[in-house]
């Protein structure tokens, strides 16, 4: 993809070049002028990850005169994408768009992948993509064309923490340039979510010292009436404009009606009704500012413990584990015991014991605490041919050195990547509604500073989130809130309002022409599901329900032909 239309209609692109070469950036980047070209020096000495050091969220092209280096690059979190592949006229070709780079070697959706992904996560194989023959850099890397050939480069360059103050002290640096820096630029009022909850309470509260913000928040009859209370308080603190979107029946998710289409699949789309209801106050803001990703950079899951132990830190594990467990309800000694097994298990070996139980037909397994490779509901949902499938990738997806040594590491990274691709395959849905999603928690400089510290830091125990308090400055009612408010009843009533429409949808997908996914036993999970009897099933229907409407659209209908849809 040649030129400034490599990264999209409508994107910022900025320029500066001299005699040794020309340095790109595009999107948001928070770099001026004489900042911009000093990183040709950068750029002329290799020193690649020195320019993703700016502020903001963008991608980068760096390209040597004289027949030399070429280095491309998007963010930590993947919300600036980069794919590669093979084109036989030209080598190794690269895009920020997967689907345009797949129509132009002429690849096919990987409807294994994609079975892949329901069954066991996505975090398995971060260079693969959904197209065959179509590689992802993987977030945190970025690509070096030299000499005819192409490797990925590790960018992502994080420096660990003096200690947890001194951490907490420069994420709330990053954090409060990340928000204020494009309030100021905005030069008018901006939109932003304000859920009730930390993060976007936080976000809020850092953009109304910088300008003016429209704060938007949604209400059903499902949700949680706390998390409604907490918004308003937060409002009225700040003392910012903000409205209240009470949605109804229409507004339940899994409502897919005029969703336009997505490059890749969008779980957001899951959600369009309500985020059409409660977004119309803000529509057309120079930006809309959200919490997004804060869950992924304040906090960490159990991996952190399975972290600690693999480094010899048994007994600092244990204490905080058995509390944490104690303290939920958990049962402690087998949430302990499951962390120290998975501590002991090689990757490899997990996910190689998750292959056989996939090819003996028993797919899942009881797993408390944490583990490296977990099958959900949407594994009982595959046939034999797909399980076989499913199982034969996992053969070789802990082969390529990009996942890390500790549980913890791999963990936090894997986390972001979801959070990145979140944030970019809804882009085309917020774009349909007049809505510019910006996602501080994003900022490469964000997660960098919050990675710094030790994710058994951001574990709280006793609190929730606890750098968040000490990195921002927030009134002591918010930080003390315990709770959080749930969606289940609110995707239970989705579900039943939609159930048929979704046994449609996944009956008639390429994923079960391609006999890879069983129709009835989907059917199953959504009555299980829609009736209340089980809550388990709903995450991976939210992904498959994502991921069927998906392939109904254009960017994909050479996988339905090839499936005989």
């Amino acid at each position: 993809m040649d030129g400034r239309g490599r990264f999209g209609a409508g994107v910022v692109v900025r320029e500066v070049r001299d005699g040794r070469g020309r340095l790109t950036v595009a999107g948001d980047c928070g770099v001026d002028a004489e900042q911009l070209r000093a990183g040709l020096g950068a750029a002329a000495a290799g020193n690649w990850s020195d320019l993703t050091r700016w502020p903001g969220s963008y991608w980068v092209l760096a390209e040597q005169f004289g027949g030399g280096d070429r280095f491309v690059c998007g963010d930590l979190a993947g919300v600036r994408g980069i794919w590669h592949a093979h084109d036989r006229r030209e080598g190794v070709v690269w895009s920020s768009d997967p689907g345009a780079l797949a129509a132009r070697v002429g690849a096919s959706v990987d409807l294994e992948v994609l079975a892949a992904h329901l069954a066991v996560g996505e975090q398995h194989w971060p260079a693969r993509s959904r197209w065959a023959g179509v590689w992802r850099v993987p977030p945190g890397w970025g690509l070096l064309l030299a000499g005819g050939t192409a490797r990925l480069v590790d960018v992502r360059g994080i420096e660990p923490a003096a200690d947890p103050v001194a951490g907490a002290s420069r994420l709330g640096e990053a954090l409060t340039t990340a928000v204020q820096r494009r309030v100021r630029a905005a030069g008018g009022p901006v939109g932003a979510d304000l859920s009730g909850g930390l993060d976007s309470a936080a976000a809020v509260l850092l953009a109304a010292k910088a300008g003016p913000v429209r704060a938007v928040t949604y209400t059903d009859a499902w949700t949680s009436a706390e998390d409604a209370s907490y918004a308003v308080r937060v409002a009225r603190h700040a003392g910012i404009e903000h409205t209240i979107a009470r949605g109804g029946p229409g507004e339940l998710p899994f409502g897919l009606d005029a969703a336009p289409p997505t490059v890749e699949p969008a779980p957001a789309v899951i959600n369009l009704g309500l985020d059409r209801c409660y977004l119309e106050p803000v529509a057309g803001l120079p930006l809309h500012l959200t919490g997004h990703g804060g869950d992924v950079v304040l906090d960490s899951s159990a991996a952190c413990w399975v972290g600690q132990v693999q480094r010899g830190a048994v007994r600092d594990a244990r204490r905080a584990a058995v509390d944490f467990a104690r303290l939920r309800n958990l049962g402690s000694g087998p949430y302990w015991r499951s962390l120290k097994r998975a501590a002991g298990t090689a990757p490899e070996r997990a996910a190689a014991e998750v292959a056989a139980r996939l090819r003996s037909g028993v797919p899942s397994a009881e797993t408390v605490g944490w583990a490296w490779c977990r099958p959900g509901p949407g594994a009982g949902w595959l046939t034999e041919h797909g399980r076989h499938a499913v199982a034969q990738l996992l053969d070789g997806a802990w082969a390529e050195p990009l996942h890390g040594a500790f549980a913890d590491e791999v963990d936090q990274w894997s986390a972001l990547r979801a959070a990145g691709d979140d944030a970019r395959t809804c882009a085309p849905l917020y774009e349909a509604i007049g809505i510019r999603p910006v996602y501080p928690f994003l900022d490469n400089e964000v997660v960098r500073a919050a990675f710094a510290i030790e994710p058994s830091a951001r574990r709280g125990t006793y609190t929730y989130k606890p750098v968040l308090a000490a990195a921002v400055p927030l009134p002591d009612w918010l930080i003390g809130r315990r709770s959080k408010g749930s969606f289940t009843a609110q995707r239970i009533q989705g579900l039943a309002r939609h159930r048929r429409a979704l046994e449609e949808l996944v009956a008639d997908s390429a994923l079960v022409a391609a006999g890879l996914v069983d129709a009835a036993r989907v059917r199953a999970a959504l009555a299980d599901a829609a009736t209340g009897r089980s809550a388990d099933p709903i995450a991976d229907l939210h992904h498959l329900a994502a991921t069927c409407w998906w392939l109904c659209g254009p960017v994909a209908a050479p996988a339905r032909a090839a499936a005989g849809c």
